[in-house]
């Protein structure tokens, strides 16, 4: 089983990144994906989070509204859209699979996201 995040980097504040999530060895389709960061203070959020055939999304009241959850369950690929990126955003970016967002079974490394302001 892999999950390569990637996509990350530094950006200004105001700014854009889209996080990319790669799955292999196991069903893609039969997982919920969720994004989960790690501020470097090591404070871990559950930013977002997308189920399977239903595509119910959930955001952290954090990121509503800046934030898009995507999966192409063709690609075996999830995405994170980042808009209107604040320096308290800077973390790691973790992609994770599981039955639902409170049970992840598979992590990916991470991928660091800096904010400058």
């Amino acid at each position: 089983v892999q999950l390569v995040e990637s996509g990350g980097g530094l950006v200004q504040a105001g700014g854009s990144l889209r996080l990319s999530c790669a799955a292999s060895g196991f069903t893609f389709a039969e997982y919920a994906i969720g994004w989960v960061r790690q501020t470097p203070g090591g404070e871990r959020e559950a930013v977002s989070c997308i189920g399977t055939s239903d595509g119910i999304t959930y955001y952290a009241d954090s990121v509503k509204g800046r934030f898009t959850i995507s999966r192409d369950n063709a690609k075996n690929t999830a995405y994170l859209e980042m808009n209107s990126l604040k320096p308290e955003d800077t973390a790691v970016y973790y992609c994770a699979a599981g039955p639902s967002r409170d049970n992840y079974e598979y992590w990916g490394q991470g991928t660091q996201v800096a904010v400058s302001s």
